[in-house]
C-alpha cells in the first residue's frame, strides 16, 4: 500500500491550488514494493523522426501499428504519414495541401485501419471549411472524401444538418464508421454520425482471365454483370466467390464481348 503522506516519495508543489504530478520510476517503484526489484530495467528513449514542417508538424494524436509500420497524422501542415518501428522509411502518404479544397485541413485525431485502407477526420477543410471524413490507402493512393460537413450560420447557434469540426477520431464496426462533430447539428452543440462504407470491387487481369475481388465484410453483396450499361438488366454471377486472403474472389475468362461488373445487395 502506498502512503501518500510520505513526502519523500512525492514531488511536492510549492503553491496552493496547483496540480501534483507523480512519476514513479522503476527504481522507486521497486523500493515501494510495487514491482520486484529484479524486474527493474533501464529504459531507452529513441527519437524515430523529427518533423520539418514540410512533412507536417504538431502530431497531436496517437499512432496505430500494423505489422512493423506505424501510421499517424500531423495536425499542422495537414499530413498522414507512415514510418517503420525502427525509424526508417518515413513517408508522407497524404498532404492535404496538395488539394486546394482542403487547405487548411487539420487532422488532429488518429487513424483507424481496415484491410489496406486508413480512415480519419479533419477538423477543417472540405467544401465548407468545417471538416471532413476521409480515406486513403496505406500506399498513399485512393484518397477519397467520404463526407464533407455542411456550412453553418456565421453567428450562434451554429446549426446545420450534419455537424461541424469533427476533431475526434472514428471507430469502425462491420462496414459502418462512427464519429462525433464538435459543433453543428439541430442545436449547434454537436452531433454523433455514422457513414456506411461502400464495398470496393477490384479487377485484376491475370493471363486470359480477370480476378474480381472484394472484402469478405460484405457477404450480403453479390457480383453482377452486364454487357450494356444502358440496359437495366444485370445478371448475378452463378458461382459463389472463393475466399482468398480475406477477400471474396471470382475468376472470369476474358471474352470478346465487353462486360461491366458491380456489387449489389
Amino acid at each position: 500500500m502506498i502512503d501518500l503522506n510520505h513526502s519523500r516519495n512525492l514531488a511536492v508543489c510549492p503553491r496552493a491550488g496547483c496540480f501534483h504530478v507523480l512519476f514513479l520510476l522503476p527504481a522507486l517503484m521497486a523500493g515501494m514494493g510495487l514491482m520486484p526489484a529484479g524486474q527493474v530495467m533501464a529504459q531507452t528513449f529513441t527519437t524515430l523522426h523529427s518533423f520539418t514542417w514540410g512533412d507536417g508538424a504538431y502530431p497531436l494524436a496517437g499512432l496505430i501499428l500494423s505489422s512493423n509500420t506505424l501510421y499517424g497524422t500531423a495536425s499542422v501542415g495537414g499530413t498522414v504519414f507512415a514510418i517503420n518501428t525502427d525509424g526508417t522509411g518515413f513517408i508522407v502518404l497524404l498532404n492535404f495541401g496538395d488539394y486546394p479544397a482542403f487547405d487548411p485541413a487539420n487532422p488532429s485525431a488518429g487513424l483507424i485501419l481496415s484491410n489496406n485502407t486508413l480512415y480519419g477526420t479533419t477538423g477543417s477543410g472540405g467544401s465548407s471549411g468545417l471538416g471532413t471524413v476521409f480515406k486513403v490507402n496505406t500506399d498513399g493512393t485512393g484518397f477519397t472524401t467520404l463526407h464533407s460537413f455542411a456550412a453553418t450560420p456565421p453567428i450562434p447557434p451554429y446549426t446545420n444538418s450534419d455537424g461541424a469540426f469533427p476533431v475526434a477520431g472514428l471507430i469502425l464496426s462491420s462496414n459502418v464508421l462512427y464519429g462525433t462533430a464538435e459543433w453543428g447539428g439541430s442545436y449547434g452543440n454537436g452531433t454523433v454520425f455514422s457513414i456506411f462504407i461502400q464495398p470496393q470491387l477490384t479487377i485484376n487481369p491475370v493471363g486470359q482471365s480477370v480476378i474480381l475481388s472484394w472484402s469478405t465484410n460484405y457477404d450480403s453483396f453479390t457480383l453482377q454483370s452486364t454487357t450494356n450499361l444502358n440496359s437495366a438488366v444485370w445478371t448475378t454471377n452463378p458461382s459463389a466467390p472463393i475466399v482468398v486472403n480475406e477477400l471474396n474472389t471470382v475468376t472470369k475468362p476474358i471474352s470478346a464481348t465487353r462486360e461491366f461488373y458491380r456489387l449489389s445487395n
